[in-house]
């Protein structure tokens, strides 16, 4: 078994606890299913959003929407570079999973053009 880690991110259209929980909710639950994680399979989720969302911590989210009670969970602020995309959550969930597994990273609304 080895360790690899699942990227995805979503903008949210505003700075208040509902839109960050249902944009946390959104990406979770795509990225869950692009990739069908079991939660007992997570080592760990690092979350991060811009300087311009604080309203809220999406870890709640996850625990109390997606499932994620006793999994590991950190929440940061992205780094403030110019010019990059505001209003922004980032994700990383790190899995314990078979050698062969390929991860589906998620990019959802204005952040899809992050990986374009």
């Amino acid at each position: 078994m080895v360790t690899k880690g699942i990227r995805g991110a979503i903008t949210v259209s505003a700075n208040t606890p509902e839109a960050i929980k249902e944009a946390t909710v959104e990406l979770l639950s795509k990225m869950i299913k692009e990739n069908n994680i079991v939660a007992d399979k997570i080592s760990h989720v690092i979350f991060t959003l811009t300087k311009d969302l604080n309203a809220a911590f999406p870890a709640k989210y996850a625990r109390l929407n997606c499932g994620f009670d006793n999994v590991a969970m950190m929440c940061f602020h992205e780094l403030d570079v110019p010019d990059s995309l505001n209003m922004c959550l980032r994700v990383l969930i790190v899995i314990n999973c078979d050698e062969n597994f390929i991860p589906k990273f998620v990019y959802l609304k204005e952040a899809a053009n992050l990986r374009k």
